[in-house]
């Protein structure tokens, strides 16, 4: 196990380090000039040149990306373009509503979409998994911000039950916050519950066949413990997976419903960033998800082990 975790780790720190110089190279050599956009319309070129001598622009690409990765190790991850304030104090400031969207997205999605799956694959053929499997491919089709506005004229427009858009942080008032992550969630969960639902149904069919299934039968044991204990387990490294490639999927749907539900996240300072070119909030922002994914796929490899132990690196 400790061997496996080096190596992992190893190839981890290989994996951020072409994150960074592909980051780097993506950002700097598109098209336009950041030092162009500070200045605006009525700049002159004796203007721009002093701005871009001043974030360093004037530099070679090499000597930027050295010193740019100088401060990374540091966790320096520089100062925004527009409001010159540290990015990692901008990142922490919205940090907060992303993680617990994303929280609360991951826990109702699989809540409710592994019950789903195995429930589908045990009434196989039924009404039942016929239903279940019409809502998978339903929400996987319907795209996260139409979903969003359906969800926001029926429970905040017309039935008034929840607010349209906002905020409240769960240290100011915990019954606010529900209201205030409700609608984002399950729209942000439906595609979600959606793949999980189907990766659960399909990993269940292969095993609720097997013989030590029917052997559970035959010996009298009550149908939920058959399903949860002895076919989920066997079942679940196909579901872990999904789990973990799904996380990508909310790294995309966040920047979209935060936009939808005026969440003040990262997700919204990103695209601030990106219509401004404020590369080292971009940077630092894709920096950090990155890392986030590659540690939640160092977590995903290690407990393959632990439901798999046949599974070796």
């Amino acid at each position: 196990m400790l061997g496996l975790i080096l190596r992992r780790i190893g190839s981890t720190v290989i994996v951020m380090t072409v994150v960074a110089l592909f980051v780097f190279a993506m950002l700097h050599l598109a098209p336009g000039d950041p030092a162009a956009v500070i200045a605006g319309d009525i700049a002159t070129q004796e203007d721009i040149a002093r701005i871009r001598a001043k974030l360093g622009l004037d530099r070679p690409i090499f000597e930027q990306f050295l010193l740019w990765l100088g401060q990374i190790l540091t966790g320096d991850l520089g100062r925004s373009i527009f409001s010159d304030r540290p990015v990692v104090e901008l990142i922490a400031q919205r940090m907060e509503p992303t993680l617990a969207l994303a929280t609360t997205t991951i826990l109702f999605s699989v809540l409710v979409a592994v019950p789903l799956g195995i429930l589908a694959a045990w009434r196989a053929g039924s009404w039942v998994d016929r239903l279940v499997m019409s809502f998978a491919v339903l929400g996987f089709s319907i795209p996260v911000f139409v979903f969003a506005y359906l969800l926001i004229i029926l429970f905040a427009v017309n039935l008034k039950w929840l607010p349209v858009m906002g905020y409240v942080s769960f240290r100011e008032d915990f019954i606010g916050f529900l209201r205030s992550i409700a609608l984002p969630t399950v729209a942000l969960g439906v595609t979600y519950i959606a793949l999980i639902a189907r990766i659960t149904r399909a990993s269940m069919l292969e095993v609720i066949h097997q013989d030590y299934i029917r052997t559970a039968h035959a010996k009298g044991l009550s149908l939920a413990p058959i399903l949860f204990r002895h076919a989920l387990k066997p079942a679940s490294v196909p579901i872990v997976t999904t789990i973990g490639i799904g996380i990508a999927l909310l790294i995309g749907g966040v920047v979209v419903t935060e936009s939808v539900f005026a969440i003040p996240g990262i997700g919204r300072l990103t695209v601030d960033a990106i219509l401004r070119r404020d590369y080292p909030i971009i940077q630092g922002v894709i920096l950090i998800f990155s890392g986030i994914y590659v540690l939640i796929n160092l977590v995903i490899d290690i407990i393959y082990t632990i439901l798999d132990p046949r599974i070796r690196y």
